[in-house]
This record gives structure tokens, C-alpha cells and sequence, in this order.
């Protein structure tokens, strides 16, 4: 009968990755249910927030400078929120 370390038998060594695995996972869960991963990844979908302001402020800059009239910033104001 041959050693296997700590009584764990044969396949062992298969729960053992079952429970780094789990670990990983739920790390990885935590840190997507906490949003701590935005910007790493696709994530959901969603556009940051930042990008989003940072175009409405493009949009004023158009706006104030004349480049652009009173109904097309609006309607643009409209399709960025």
C-alpha cells in the first residue's frame, strides 16, 4: 500500500483542486458582486460612469462654442443618458 499524504487516498488530489477552484471562484464572485473589477474586463456591459461624463462635457463644450444648435444638443443629451 503506497503513501498519499495525510489519509487522503488516491484521488485526494482531486478535492483539493475542487476546493482552490471554489476558493478562486467565490474571490472572483465577491469581487464582481462589489464591482471592484470595472475596467478589467468586459464586465456587464455597462459603460463606466466617467467615460459618460466625460462626454456630456464634450457635448457642452460643442454647445457653448456653437458648433452644434439648441435641438441637436438635446436630442444628444437624450441618446447619452
Amino acid at each position: 500500500m503506497g503513501y498519499y499524504g495525510y489519509g487522503m487516498g488516491a484521488f485526494g488530489w482531486i478535492g483539493m483542486i475542487l476546493f482552490w477552484a471554489l476558493i478562486i471562484l467565490g474571490i472572483v464572485y465577491l469581487l464582481r458582486a462589489l464591482n471592484l473589477t470595472q475596467g478589467f474586463g468586459q464586465g456587464s456591459g455597462d459603460r463606466p460612469r466617467a467615460s459618460s461624463d466625460r462626454a456630456l462635457d464634450i457635448l457642452r463644450e460643442r454647445y457653448a462654442k456653437g458648433e452644434i444648435n439648441k435641438e441637436e444638443y438635446e436630442q444628444l443629451k437624450r441618446d447619452l443618458e
